[in-house]
């Protein structure tokens, strides 16, 4: 638990102010107006929020105050580092206790020793009695200096401890910090250690500089909404999941904040809700995080992936909430402002440091010069300084005698100068070296001439400070953390169809509960439903288990929002004797339970003709209508593909105005929104839109899919994501009648190796290119265009050198029932493809030519240019449309 969320009363020894009125109701107005102010100002600025100057809070600062007491180079244990604490902070050992394993286990300021818990698994530490710890050497080189420490009396009065520690790094960006106070929070993530270091330099330089999370649990973020770690900002966290096969995937990572512990119980939570479908979990955490997800049989792990972002710990939101004390008040700031102001402060302390250092040189160089003089000019045998009455006449006659030397020295001799020289022992004097003296001397002018330039020069100082701690210290912070972008995840695309909704059409109610009715789709149950009626209203509703929607429901399915390939083809009848309009449109995003209609609204319109496209199909109808006097036509025909796809609230185009009899399908159609990009994904070894497995490519009507197995079988089929497929793929892809295949097989029948040369057909039914028995075996199937095969004999032929054969020259392409061509009659022992070293040229758009030839005597040619022949064309071919158009409608 942080510090911040203690919840010990520092004013326990309080009395509620209490106000009798006299009218038997008491008042604690008092407690809130002041106490309960005081109370909060306390928990803020002394308990849960930490100090931007050093970045730590008041518990943190003790222990590594009482550390620094206690530091003999030597490690302590952890309980007696708590009772010392006990001397500077008075909430007791526990809350001590956690705060020091929440240190250690960040790895910067202690240096552990025995069980300090794991953040993997949320493992506690072992009793304090147990471990130990030390301050570790970073924390010794850039959080200490007495010479610049601001002290303040402890709580009893007994002890001094630091107001804050001269830190000389941005600590509080480095460990991050989160603490609950009363009345705000603060939550601020931690950064690279490199990073940090490289983010002050160019702030020293005046140059821009960005910073993003780095967790020690490693995993993925995306901080595209970052927003610099100020309020409002969020970033998302993902685990690294990898496939360890088809039916195992592996957790190396978790998100900030969770433990594998918690991972996997939320893991088990969403298949207990039927969000994912999982066959077991095994967690075997120690040093690293290793989670192992088991699928289920048939089920796609491409999927799974997004289905663990989506429903469980594996993606969490992270909103940071910079929240620290400066100038004895809470702030709200952002990362590069703390960055700023802390590398500033650093260089402030370097500063004070280094003059500090050149006042106590040039205090050690006064008194050398002092002593040298006091020495070699032999004053200490001065009769005058023998036979003094007192003391003050003695130091009148050392004062006289160096008053001669006056120029040699950086300041003004004063009382006390002379009486240190008089405290210089005989023995010293024995040992004075004057040349040693001269040699010291000149050491100390030359430190003090290097300080004050490193004074002129503080930025470069401190940039090569910074610079410093990078090159010493950060090889053992890398960054564990990868920066990426999240795809959003529809949690509707990835969750498990684990429900079947039926409907109950007499009775008017659909639901997954209704189990002896009518089944309509698989659905999950957060999914949405559409449902459309026959007077042509139509809403979403929720997935539930059982729901009155009305008796004259027409069509109901799954609804995906922002889906534009789905589209409704409809004819409704506009009032009860109106003519009939003919429309096409999607439902892209509506309000769920809100009532819509497909027609113009006008009481008695209803729908006479409805099909829901998944891939924007239009197909042919066919219309009868009543007959009427002096009516022509009775039955027409309509292809919807002449209908443009609008809006859900437009009108459409008429139909007819005659009154319709019936309308039926006459003939399916093709989809008429472009290409549609497919995906193969073999673990389920099933079709999807949705991006997972294998890219097939963009399929136009009429194109189709090429099957290819292991076993010689090959068929075509159509790309609709309900066909179901077989194991034992080895290719597939969109199909392409010109493609050259090269397969190398072993012949059943003639007991050798065969090369051969094809194109496959199309075919829904499934052929065998390796011939019709079942013990042939291929060995290479490849679509390079010059393939080339090495060709290892083997046995008694083993001897013989390899055969590299280019297939293109070694045989010419035939059917794929062809026998094809023996490689060789000797034994072979292995067979491998090459790379090529031919690749087939570059196609060159050449110029089309056309020649069209009129009917005529002379047999002439039309030397008209070509594209007023083709529009000559195009307009005729229009002008039939049209004509045909016209005779069709009713």
């Amino acid at each position: 638990m942080e510090e911040g969320a203690d919840s010990n009363n520092a004013h326990s020894d309080y009395k509620v102010p209490i106000k009798d009125t006299g009218d038997n109701q008491l008042h604690l107005s008092g407690m809130f107006q002041n106490w309960f102010l005081d109370y909060a100002s306390y928990v803020i600025l002394e308990r849960a929020v930490p100090h931007i100057t050093d970045g730590l809070k008041p518990v943190q600062r003790r222990i590594m105050h009482s550390m620094k007491r206690m530091d003999d180079g030597r490690y302590n244990k952890v309980a007696n580092i708590i009772g010392h604490t006990m001397q500077f902070h008075p909430h007791g050992d526990a809350s001590i206790g956690d705060a020091l394993v929440q240190l250690g286990q960040k790895d910067l300021l202690v240096d552990c020793q025995g069980n300090w818990g794991n953040v993997f698994t949320g493992d506690g530490a072992a009793a304090p009695r147990y471990i130990e710890a030390r301050l570790s050497k970073f924390a010794l080189e850039v959080l200490f200096n007495p010479k610049t420490t601001e002290w303040k009396p402890s709580y009893d009065g007994r002890n001094k401890e630091p107001i804050t520690l001269p830190v000389k790094f941005p600590l509080l960006l480095a460990q991050g910090a989160e603490g609950i106070a009363v009345g705000l929070s603060s939550k601020i993530l931690p950064h690279n250690f490199n990073e940090l270091c490289d983010a002050a330099v160019a702030h020293l330089q005046e140059e821009e500089f960005v910073l993003y999370p780095d967790f020690q649990t490693g995993g993925y973020v995306d901080v595209s909404k970052y927003n610099d770690g100020e309020r409002g900002g969020s970033v998302k966290v993902r685990a690294k999941i990898s496939k360890l096969d088809n039916k195992t995937l592996v957790i190396s990572d978790i998100p900030y904040g969770r433990t594998s512990t918690s991972v996997v119980e939320s893991i088990l939570k969403a298949n207990d809700k039927g969000k994912i479908k999982i066959r077991k979990v095994d967690d075997i955490t120690a040093q690293n995080v290793e989670i192992h997800v088991h699928l289920a049989t048939g089920v796609s792990s491409d999927k799974t992936i997004d289905a663990l972002y989506a429903f469980t710990d594996c993606e969490i939101n992270i909103s940071p909430n910079c929240c620290v004390i400066e100038n004895n008040h809470p702030y709200f700031l952002t990362i590069s402002k703390i960055l700023r102001d802390t590398t500033d402060n650093t260089l402030r302390l370097l500063k004070l440091e280094l003059e500090i250092q050149k006042n106590e040189l040039e205090e050690t160089l006064h008194f050398s010069s002092l002593e040298k003089i006091f020495i070699q000019e032999r004053i200490y045998k001065d009769k005058e300084f023998e036979n003094a009455a007192n003391m003050d006449m003695a130091v009148e006659h050392i004062d006289k005698r160096l008053s001669k030397f006056s120029k040699l020295f950086i300041r003004e001799v004063t009382r006390e100068d002379i009486l240190r020289l008089m405290e210089i022992k005989m023995g010293r004097i024995l040992k004075f070296n004057s040349d040693k003296a001269d040699e010291l001397i000149a050491r100390y002018k030359e430190e003090i001439e290097e300080i004050k330039h490193n004074i002129e020069n503080i930025i470069d100082y401190t940039i090569s400070w910074f610079v410093m701690l990078k090159e010493k210290y950060g090889k053992n912070y890398p960054r564990k953390t990868e920066i990426r972008s999240f795809d959003t995840i529809e949690a509707t695309k990835v969750v498990e169809a684990n429900e079947k909704l039926y409907i109950n059409r007499e009775e008017g109610f659909i639901g997954t509960s209704l189990k002896k009715d009518e089944y309509v789709c698989n659905c999950s149950d957060i999914d949405d439903i559409i449902i459309f009626y026959k007077d042509g209203k139509y809403k979403i509703v929720k997935v539930s288990d059982k729901m009155f929607v009305g008796k004259n429901v027409l069509y109901l399915y799954v609804f995906r929002r922002n889906d534009n390939r789905t589209i409704y083809n409809v004819v409704y009848r506009h009032g009860k004797q109106g003519p009939d309009y003919i429309k096409r449109f999607a439902v892209t995003g509506v309000t769920r339970d809100k009532e819509y209609d497909v027609t113009q609204g006008k009481e008695g319109s209803k729908i006479v003709y409805f099909s829901a496209n998944p891939n924007g199909e239009a197909e042919t109808i066919r219309v009868i209508l009543k007959p009427k006097p002096r009516q022509k036509i009775l039955v027409f025909e309509k292809d919807f593909s002449d209908i443009a796809i609008k809006g859900r609230q437009s009108m459409g185009n008429i139909l007819t105005k005659a009154e319709v009899h019936k309308i039926s399908l006459k003939q399916k159609g093709g989809s008429t929104l472009g290409g549609r990009k497919v995906w193969f994904d073999h673990d389920v070894l099933r079709l999807n839109y949705d991006g997972r497995g294998k890219f097939l490519g963009e399929f136009q009507s009429g194109d189709q899919i090429l099957i290819v197995h292991d076993n010689g079988e090959f068929y075509t089929s159509s790309f609709d994501i309900t066909n179901h497929y077989e194991g034992g793929i080895i290719r597939i892809e969109k199909f392409n009648a010109n493609k050259i295949w090269t397969s190398v097989l072993y012949d059943a029948d003639q007991k050798f190796m065969y090369m051969k040369r094809f194109s496959f057909e199309a075919s829904s039914k499934k052929q065998n290119f390796l011939g019709e028995n079942s013990e042939s075996k291929l060995t290479v199937l490849t679509d390079v265009v010059y393939p080339r095969i090495l060709v290892t004999f083997g046995g008694r032929d083993s001897y013989r050198e390899a055969l590299e054969i280019d297939a293109d020259e070694f045989i010419a392409v035939k059917g794929f029932k062809a026998k094809g061509k023996r490689i060789s009659t000797f034994e072979i022992g292995e067979i491998k493809e090459l790379e090529p070293v031919r690749f087939p040229e570059p196609i060159e758009e050449e110029e089309k030519k056309f020649e069209v030839q009129i009917d005529d005597d002379d047999d002439e040619i039309d030397n008209r240019p070509i594209s007023d022949i083709i529009d000559e064309i195009t307009g005729q071919q229009s002008l039939f449309k049209n004509d045909g158009k016209e005779e069709g409608e009713g």
